[in-house]
């Protein structure tokens, strides 16, 4: 017999009863019963029940066992009888007598308990996280995030794509994040780059001649936190394709998304084709460029109605309206509890309508708007007795933003919310630059690689502000899961498209000399995308929070508590590497 195990805890069954066997695992959890101890040893495959009778020396082996210690035990297989099978395991209708025990590996005292999930907080979990690991819950997410990539393996290859590695040490290049930086010993003063993406690479591969180019591809953003993105690494699905167009590249990756969340989305249905939606419509109808298409509610423009309104609390601003239908039964609190939602999203406050049997209208507002106000908004919205209407009004973002949050909220609390699916749509028409409000500056909006939409005539006659890129995105119930965009592939457009946004050409000369030198020996029209790994499993596992889906996650701090990193140098090695340390100032 094998010197650990014959079987694993997942794999016997009523067939091998009278069997003799030997397991190994973890000890899971233990019951006292009547005198007979009971035993659930643990392993990567599941649990089986160990049974030991007073008096053996199995038992006496086996009372003094900590919790989640590490067990060789041999024994026979036997029945539980019908009126004893679990039908919650595999192995339920088992057991194991156990005769001979061994120790592999004792367990000091728990910093938390590993049968149950007690709500230990975040930090104490990532100190210990080999220990958080091996809840069902978090062994489950990890499987399942092994699973989906080998599928994404798979199934891109069988659409045609090639896998391929790109550097990891490289030039820092300006993504939109703060790179991680690496010294390098052999070049005084002179420092690596972590890459952010392997954007200007895949790009490389495409001018090489190699047509369709994917990679699951490890990532580097000095960024902070949030619910939906790790900070430090993270991984992408990096996606590249010669001679396409937008839809050539949404194409397979419509096909993969639909095919990955039909086998591993557990039942729920993947709503397909994906639509097509410009982005100002996604901003004007959802108040966001990732809309929630579970929310069966959109916003409604109502500027031009209030722009000369006698409601001064409405005139000269942006104003947007949610019509939600059938709300007749929902009492008072429903509508301020909407407010309180408002206010927690930065409104100054939620003002509100309700339609009556009559189509007479009621709420806060009803009383300052005029018969030319009701009539057009009965026609704008299409309003029926049960109808309320919620409006928020302020400068188009922060409208967009208050508006696209309350839209989601209303929809799940009146009934008008989808469970069980997954909606994808396609954000598309992206704006090629964005000014900052504070300084003025145009800059990019998104991939600074895209190709503008009218090519050099839209650089050198459009407003800025005006130029479309061949940008797009892939949302997934309110998650981006990806931007991509088909690339500037001609040197003067991509020159001319970094000045304007404030690079001269000497500047883009030299921080993307490998890529224009490239592209002045032929390039091909190429395009691509990055769906990223982790959001994909995040939405897949149904987890709120990223880190529930990644083995080893840094913190929000971008700390590893389980192995200390960041770390501090020692002179010696920081003499080495040619770097001295200036400590920032302490405030006062």
């Amino acid at each position: 017999m094998h010197r650990y195990r014959s079987h694993t805890c997942g794999e016997l069954r009523a067939s091998d009863v009278g069997t003799d066997v030997r397991l190994s695992g973890w000890l899971h959890n233990r019951r006292d019963l009547g005198g007979i101890l009971f035993i659930d040893l643990r392993d990567h495959h599941g649990i089986t029940q160990l049974v030991a009778r007073p008096g053996t020396p199995a038992y006496e082996a086996l009372d003094k066992q900590t919790k989640e210690s590490v067990l060789r035990v041999d024994g026979k297989v036997v029945s539980r009888g019908a009126e004893n099978v679990n039908t919650d395991l595999p192995t339920g209708e088992i057991e194991v007598e156990v005769s001979e025990v061994e120790v592999l590996g004792a367990a000091g005292p728990l910093p938390f308990t590993i049968n149950t999930d007690d709500g230990v907080n975040e930090e104490r979990r990532l100190e210990y996280r080999f220990l958080d690991l091996r809840r069902e819950r978090m062994h489950r997410n990890i499987m399942l995030r092994t699973a989906v990539i080998a599928a994404i393996r798979r199934k891109m290859v069988a659409l045609g794509f090639n896998e391929m590695a790109t550097p990891i040490l490289t030039a820092t290049s300006p993504e939109g994040a703060r790179d991680f930086v690496v010294p390098s010993r052999l070049n005084p003063g002179r420092f690596y780059a972590l890459p952010q993406a392997p954007q200007q690479f895949k790009q490389l591969l495409m001018v090489s001649g190699f047509d369709r180019y994917f990679q699951i591809a490890p990532c580097f953003r000095d960024e902070d936190a949030r619910a939906d993105r790790s900070p430090g690494e993270f991984y992408q699905l990096d996606v590249e394709m010669s001679f396409v167009e937008q839809e050539d590249v949404f194409q397979p990756i419509e096909k993969l998304m639909t095919e990955l969340f039909e086998e591993f989305g557990g039942g729920r249905h993947v709503t397909s084709p994906f639509p097509r939606i410009p982005f100002r419509e996604a901003m004007l109808k959802y108040g966001s460029d990732k809309p929630d298409l579970r929310a069966r509610l959109e916003l409604v423009d109502l500027t031009d109605v209030f722009a000369d309104s006698g409601f001064k609390a409405f005139a000269g601003k942006h104003v947007r309206a949610l019509p939600v239908p059938a709300v007749q039964d929902q009492p008072r609190k429903f509508f301020d509890s909407m407010g309180e939602f408002a206010v927690e999203h930065g409104a100054k406050g939620l003002a509100w309508i309700r339609v009556g049997e009559d189509m007479a209208l009621s709420g806060p507002i009803a009383k300052f708007l005029t018969e030319d106000d009701v009539k057009t908004l009965v026609d704008r919205l299409g309003l029926k007795p049960g109808h309320a209407v919620f409006f928020g009004a302020g400068d188009f973002d922060e409208v967009s933003k208050i508006m696209g949050a309350v839209r989601v909220e209303a929809a799940k609390r009146a009934g008008h919310f989808e469970e069980n699916v997954f909606r994808f749509c396609w954000i598309v028409d992206f704006p090629m630059y964005e000014k900052d409000e504070e300084t003025g500056k145009i800059d990019f909006s998104h991939n600074p690689f895209s190709m503008p939409q009218g090519g050099m005539k839209d650089l050198e006659e459009k407003d800025p502000l005006d130029i479309l890129a061949w940008q797009y995105d892939i949302v997934c119930n309110g998650v981006e899961l990806s931007s991509g965009a088909i690339r500037n592939h001609e040197p003067e457009i991509m020159i001319k498209a970094f000045e304007i946004a404030g690079y001269d050409r000497d500047t883009v000369e030299q921080e993307f000399a490998g890529m224009l030198r490239a592209f002045r020996f032929g390039a091909p029209p190429h395009g691509g995308i990055a769906p990223g790994v982790d959001r994909i499993v995040m939405l897949l596992a149904d987890e709120p929070n990223i880190r529930e889906t990644i083995a080893f996650p840094l913190n929000g701090n971008a700390q590893d508590l389980m192995m200390g990193a960041p770390t501090e140098l020692d002179e010696a090695r920081l003499r080495e590497l040619n770097i001295a340390l200036r400590k920032p100032v302490s405030d006062k």
